[in-house]
């Protein structure tokens, strides 16, 4: 396990960093495109750099959303993306957790995310049935659509998550 890394958020200037480490992450799939997108946003996104030495060895992203008919903040989190070489040393859980902070703080009152169940389920991350994503996921992933609340909301959120243009595409939340 690497003892010694930093977790900060991204100034403009790593932008060309941040899109290298992507393809090392996921080979198989093209995030750069997401993450550009996301990144030029003024506001509405936190988006944290894992480093060791001062080399990018992760990236982790957090966009504001609404859920539909509701006025609170909600956040989406991904992608997530940690170099193989750095999997497994607690940079990723690292990211979540401040970004779980730094969200909590800013009052956001939940966080939705599609992803592995047996990873999230750490940082408390439960099945979500009430918000449902912007697009029908496949049948098979059930589970993987999860949510953890920050705070607890006036009244129970239920309804269709809103995301940003940069989310607002089918194939981001299906094969």
């Amino acid at each position: 396990m690497v003892s010694e890394f930093e977790i900060r958020t991204h100034c403009s200037s790593d932008l060309v960093a941040i899109l290298e480490l992507y393809p090392k992450a996921f080979p198989d799939e093209d995030l750069r495109p997401l993450v550009a997108d996301l990144l030029v946003e003024k506001t509405g996104v936190l988006s944290l750099i894992a480093s060791v030495d001062e080399l990018f060895v992760g990236h982790g992203l957090f966009t504001i959303c609404r859920v539909s008919g509701r006025h609170e903040d909600v956040s989406l989190l991904g992608p997530l993306a940690v170099v193989p070489r750095h999997q497994r040393q607690g940079m990723g859980s690292a990211m979540v957790r401040e970004g779980l902070r730094l969200l909590s703080d800013a009052e956001v009152s939940s966080v939705y995310v599609l992803g592995d169940p047996n990873y999230y389920n750490r940082f408390g991350f439960l099945p979500e049935e009430q918000v449902v994503p912007p697009y029908a996921l496949p049948e098979g992933w059930f589970g993987a659509w999860q949510s953890l609340s920050l705070k607890k909301p006036d009244q129970p959120l239920h309804g269709k998550l809103r995301v940003p243009p940069a989310w607002d595409q089918r194939t981001l939340w299906a094969p």
